[in-house]
């Protein structure tokens, strides 16, 4: 408590869970082939869930609130969470599936994914009310678009009732109203979701620095566009930097973005500027695109200070 006050000091999650399979290939199959693999893993993800990880394994209390299905991944997505320190009691287990991501994991670190929605699209508004005592606990609520939109919209609103900073990592690329996206206090997109959201290809540095002071003035809010290699542009309170992302030897890609979000949003909770955030985040993707695995990859607070 300082001066009568509950300190703030908590991370709520709302989003995805899904049961990553990792296909380590050296190129696509072409149309019409079956095509061997090598080698394939098998890991806890799902945007959300990579988040949410992402910032306990940092060491901040963190909430995740979403829905598993009655299959067999169900309860190993829940039960890694737990195991990375994730708070687990929102996570609710409904009747079908659980998401799923299918990613191919190219041997130059690039990857192409597809995901099975699945229980994370059963997510309904009474399972962010029963979160609202999470909520009212953090400093931070992040949010994805791997919910269906009106909970999204709703996770946005209760989540400004509750008094958190929003972040919305607006991805995948869908339509979101205006006015949503303008209740959002840092939207982070990558190069591909800036595109969508800018309607103007995003290719270098310089078009970045264009379009995200577009974006940020007409949603009056902080933005990041995180570009890969290239490093990240953020825009926080009209002034736009840089950040060069740093020179590793990169073999997959899986879970980096979500890595970066996490790493941001725990760094917000301890005070730093969204700037300060983003240099602290950009050391911890470089460490989890050097190891296979979204979750597993992660670093823990030991590993970047």
């Amino acid at each position: 408590m300082t001066g009568g006050k509950k300190v703030k000091n908590k991370i709520t999650v709302i989003g995805s869970l899904n049961y990553d399979v990792i296909l380590k290939v050296d190129r696509l199959p072409y149309k019409g082939e079956t095509m061997a693999v090598e080698d394939s893993t098998f890991s806890a993800g799902g945007k959300g869930a990579n988040q949410a990880v992402q910032a306990a394994k940092l060491k901040t209390p963190t909430y995740m609130v979403g829905c598993v299905g009655t299959d067999a991944s169900a309860d190993f997505l829940i039960c890694t969470a737990k195991q990375y320190g994730v708070d687990t009691r929102y996570i609710r287990k409904v009747e079908g599936s659980s998401g799923m991501g299918i990613i191919h994991a190219l041997e130059d670190g690039s990857v192409h994914a597809s995901i099975v929605r699945g229980a994370n699209f059963q997510i309904t508004k009474e399972d962010i009310d029963k979160a609202m005592p999470a909520l009212k606990e953090s400093k931070v609520c992040i949010l994805q678009n791997e919910i269906p939109v009106p909970m999204i919209e709703y996770g946005i609103e209760k989540a400004k009732e509750a008094g958190c900073i929003v972040v919305l990592n607006a991805a995948p690329a869908i339509e979101l109203p205006d006015e949503y996206l303008a209740k959002v206090d840092i939207l982070v997109v990558n190069e591909v979701e800036a595109s969508f959201y800018c309607k103007e290809n995003i290719d270098s540095l310089e078009k970045a620095k264009e379009e995200i002071k577009k974006l940020a003035e007409k949603y009056n809010n902080n933005v990041i566009i995180t570009l890969g290699s290239l490093g990240a542009v953020v825009y926080e309170n009209g002034k736009i930097e840089v950040i060069p992302a740093k020179k590793v030897d990169a073999v997959e890609t899986t879970g980096a973005g979500d890595s970066y979000i996490g790493a941001v949003s725990h760094s917000i909770v301890e005070g730093l500027t969204l700037t300060e955030a983003c240099r602290f985040a950009t050391k911890c993707s470089a460490v989890t695109v050097c190891r296979y695995g979204a979750q597993p990859s992660m670093p823990t607070l030991e590993e970047v200070m």
